[in-house]
């Protein structure tokens, strides 16, 4: 039976790392507050950022709330010096993520861009990545899985940003297996041991 289940176990293992490697979404999950962006800011929300590598686009889904003054713009930063700290310039449309819902102080947003195109990004971005859209691209994804690219949205209380998050990687499907798969091992261990001591 132990050997049944740790084969069975290792074999999605082995087919999710199979499917990871073929994989072209990258996913990051991330929450936005006012403490990220250094302020009091009572405003939350809560995005993810979709790349689709293969395709060239980026999806962003946001929502927002509590923001103590209208919105100005929203926008992705990158790259920070370091991980989840400090700012950078815009890498992404200027003045503000087309669609994005302006004067308002809750919200939701959801928009693809296709990142082969010019008007995807801040020309700044571009110019300072190789003065193309793919050195832009390679660019956001370098700093994204460094964890120093981040969302923010700007209010006219907060024109440099009211509340943020910096962009985390949600866990692919082959970690989800080997969690899978150990939290599996560690049942049969303990069901093993308990029946070792009630026959002892």
């Amino acid at each position: 039976m132990l050997r049944s289940l740790i084969a069975s176990c290792a074999a999605a293992a082995l087919l999710s790392f199979a499917g990871a490697a073929q994989a072209t979404l990258i996913v990051y999950n991330f929450t936005l507050s006012g403490a990220a962006e250094g302020n009091a800011s009572p405003g939350v929300g809560a995005a993810t950022v979709a790349f689709d590598t293969a395709a060239h686009t980026m999806q962003v889904n946001a929502t927002f709330s509590g923001l103590t003054a209208p919105t100005t713009a929203s926008h992705i930063h990158c790259c920070t010096v370091a991980p989840g700290f400090g700012t950078a310039g815009v890498a992404t449309q200027v003045p503000s993520f087309v669609g994005f819902p302006l004067g308002v102080t809750s919200g939701t947003f959801l928009n693809t861009l296709d990142l082969t195109l010019a008007s995807s990004w801040n020309p700044a971005f571009v110019t300072a990545n190789g003065g193309t859209t793919a050195g832009a691209e390679a660019a956001l994804l370098a700093g994204s899985a460094l964890g120093t690219s981040y969302l923010n949205i700007h209010t006219s209380a907060f024109p440099g940003g009211e509340i943020r998050g910096f962009l985390a990687p949600a866990p692919e499907p082959a970690t989800w297996a080997l969690m899978i798969m150990g939290f599996g091992l560690a049942g049969a261990t303990l069901r093993r041991r308990r029946a070792t001591f009630a026959f002892a």
